[in-house]
């Protein structure tokens, strides 16, 4: 009876027997060993080995865990644990899971309603590493390929904010020294990050020849990822999200700027210039009646393009500027641009990259603004150093060279701001008596010698104060 039984059932395979493995679980080692000799999670395991005690801890707690003891203990253990994951191309599923902060947004007239909160999203620290590594790797790639268009900056090296507002004025300038009345329509993408589609990415990455292990890691970066929202009664579960690229990640605007490099085009008498998601229309030619129509073109091409890549433009933050100047004695120009059913008048003042422009390139108003955000800041911290108490000079002066001088100088980089108006002339004298934390009738100055007397007031007081408190005039200090 066994017999027959035993001649029914189906056969099976035979077990198999190697050298050394004579238990289940050291022929199944030796089988992955054998048959996977670089399979990344045999190697990270291998690599955990020495660090048993991070293995109960979250992926987030495990990478701080790792960052704080492998410089001594295991100098190379991060480059260890990234090398399989990059050679493979694969962004773990641990790894792609987030925590998010709902925040409320202020001045909300009212909160029934999903667009008046934000979430802050909280990426892992090892996810971060990762990344890191990764952004470094596609930098020199994206030049070396040719990723990006001549007229996009963003985040890599030589392509900051100054240089796309340099690029800006030396192109307007350009224009209007060849007799030419220039606009320029700034606009916005709208959600921008959240509107990048994983399979176009990874297409443009591959008609660029991009090596496949960079395709294959950003396809499996951008996909498969979950977040788990944080409030108050939360439920706490993990649920699938479909966000683009995701916000906070050191990768996510290199990716970006990628996705978006076709939507350049070459503009006759102009230029497409754009930062990340801001982008900038600027046309010239006899008048501004044309230059209205030729931003309404150049927008309605702008837009077919972008519905190819699901992505459109914020209405709202949409500006215009009619570029004037100083000599020009033709009648301010108010022509408005029709842009889907909006008009856009021009504006005397526009916003750009932190930058203030005005039609005649002035560089009065960007630097009001910047010191009224430094007197506000001023406000702040002066309840630091009361007269006679508070901080020490030393600390005071480290707080206005670090914090107040930044705020005001922003800009100067490109903009020559006017240093005899009154408002510069006050910003030094509140800063030394900041620094010396005591009243102005308190400083005893030096008495100046009789071949620096003069009547100037830029030869004042303050001249002397500065010296006094070891802090530079404010001229040569822009001047640098």
């Amino acid at each position: 009876m066994d017999g027959q039984e035993a001649g029914r059932r189906p056969s099976l395979p035979r077990f198999p027997e190697l050298p050394g493995a004579s238990t289940p679980p050291e022929l199944n080692r030796a089988l992955l060993d054998h048959c996977f000799p670089s399979e990344p999670v045999r190697f990270l395991h291998n690599v955990l080995l020495p660090f048993r005690e991070c293995l109960p801890l979250s992926p987030d707690e495990v990478g701080k865990a790792l960052g704080r003891s492998s410089p001594t203990s295991a100098p190379h253990l991060i480059h260890d644990l990234l090398a399989p994951l990059v050679a493979y191309g694969s962004h773990p599923l641990t790894l792609k899971r987030a925590d998010g902060i709902v925040l409320d947004k202020p001045g909300k007239p009212s909160y029934d309603s999903p667009s008046s909160f934000r979430v802050i999203v909280l990426l892992q620290t090892f996810s971060k590493i990762l990344e890191r590594i990764m952004t470094s790797i596609l930098s020199c790639v994206t030049r070396a390929a040719g990723l990006l268009n001549p007229h996009q900056c963003g985040p890599l090296a030589g392509l900051t904010a100054s240089d796309a507002v340099t690029t800006l004025t030396h192109v307007v300038k350009t224009l209007q020294m060849a007799g030419r009345k220039v606009s320029t329509l700034f606009l916005d993408i709208k959600w921008g990050f959240d509107n990048v589609n994983p399979s176009t990415l990874c297409g443009i990455h591959r008609a660029k020849g991009v090596n496949p292990y960079l395709v294959s890691w950003t396809r499996s970066f951008l996909s498969g990822r979950s977040c788990r929202l944080l409030y108050q009664g939360s439920p706490r579960v993990f649920a699938p999200v479909s966000v683009g690229t995701p916000q906070g990640s050191p990768v996510s605007p290199l990716l970006f700027v990628i996705y978006v490099s076709r939507l350049h085009c070459e503009i006759p008498y102009g230029l497409c210039l754009s930062y990340v998601d801001d982008f900038g229309l600027t046309v010239s030619s006899a008048s501004y009646r044309r230059n209205i129509q030729t931003l309404q073109k150049q927008y309605a091409r702008l837009k077919t393009r972008g519905s190819r890549l699901g992505v459109s433009f914020s209405v709202p933050k949409t500006e215009l500027i009619h570029w004037r100047t100083n000599r020009d004695r033709d009648p301010i120009s108010n022509a408005p641009v029709h842009l889907d059913g909006s008009v856009f008048t021009p504006k005397s003042e526009v916003w750009w990259l932190g930058y203030w422009f005005t039609p005649s390139l002035s560089t009065t108003p960007h630097f009001v603004k910047r010191l009224a955000k430094a007197q506000a800041a001023f406000v702040a911290v002066k309840r630091l150093s009361p007269p006679g108490i508070g901080l020490p000079p030393f600390l005071c002066h480290r707080l206005a060279s670090s914090l107040l001088f930044p705020i005001l100088s922003y800009g100067a980089d490109i903009f020559v701001p006017r240093l005899g108006s009154s408002p510069f002339s006050g910003t030094r004298p509140r800063d030394g008596r900041l620094i010396a934390s005591c009243r102005p009738s308190l400083i005893s100055w030096p008495s100046r010698p009789a071949s620096h007397r003069s009547s100037s007031s830029s030869r004042s007081r303050d001249t002397w104060q500065t010296l006094e408190l070891c802090a530079p005039p404010l001229r040569s200090t822009l001047q640098r």
